[in-house]
């Protein structure tokens, strides 16, 4: 299903790979891959202007590869490295597009698209944190996204708790975390959905595997009943 929504038209693929699209034609995809958890079905569309990876978990050469138009940007957080990432072979420097490495609180002109990060990450004294108290996120190891296009600012918070930075997001659609175990679960997300007061909501990353199973259809309810408009892609 694809939900179209004022001037863009988005597509959740699974867990948390987006692709936006605006009326003007400039196509985002976010977190795309990996392969092995079914993101993106076997397709390979190659039409991706902006590429945006939040963090060594979602980094896929192969998935930005099938994304990916050949002269797109691909932005990446400064901290994935590939040698810690399984799947990965290759750096982001080593990719054939032109990447541009960023850090949290970050914002940017894309030609057409505006771009901002915000930090993203794990509270060590919160819930998500592995059997030695780590938390599966370190501050510093992430971020979230938030892109402007044709007017329409989706704002993907990314592997995260919800933090202070976010109270203050002025987000059109929001596209947040919902599964819990390594990021904000759907009673918190629900939250700062209802805090930020988006136009539309689009829950992501949830489902791909046991640790994110979560009731998608009871965050909709939680989200409508805070009057906050809300949407699956399923």
């Amino acid at each position: 299903m694809t939900v179209h929504f004022d001037a863009v038209t988005v597509d959740w693929f699974g867990h948390a790979t987006v692709r936006i699209e605006g009326q003007t034609g400039a196509i985002v995809y976010i977190d795309p891959g990996p392969e092995e958890y079914g993101v993106l079905d076997g397709l390979e569309p190659r039409d991706g202007d902006l590429i945006l990876v939040s963090h060594g978990h979602h980094y896929d050469p192969d998935s930005i590869r099938r994304v990916a138009r050949e002269d797109a940007l691909v932005v990446v957080h400064d901290s994935v490295d590939a040698s810690e990432v399984d799947r990965a072979d290759e750096g982001p420097e080593a990719l054939p597009f032109d990447v541009e490495c960023v850090g949290a609180d970050e914002s940017f002109a894309l030609g057409p698209l505006d771009l901002f990060t915000t930090p993203a990450y794990n509270d060590p004294d919160g819930p998500h944190v592995d059997g030695n108290g780590d938390p599966y996120h370190p501050d510093g190891q992430g971020c979230g996204f938030g892109v402007t296009i044709d007017g329409i600012m989706a704002f993907w918070p990314g592997d995260t708790d919800v933090l202070p930075t976010h109270e203050d997001v002025p987000v059109d659609c929001f596209l947040p975390p919902i599964g819990g175990t390594f990021t904000m679960d759907r009673h918190d997300a629900a939250a700062l959905a209802a805090q930020l007061e988006p136009d539309l909501v689009l829950p992501v990353h949830y489902g791909t595997f046991a640790a994110i199973e979560t009731d998608a259809d009871a965050f909709v309810v939680d989200v409508a009943r805070r009057g906050v408009p809300v949407v699956l892609d399923e």
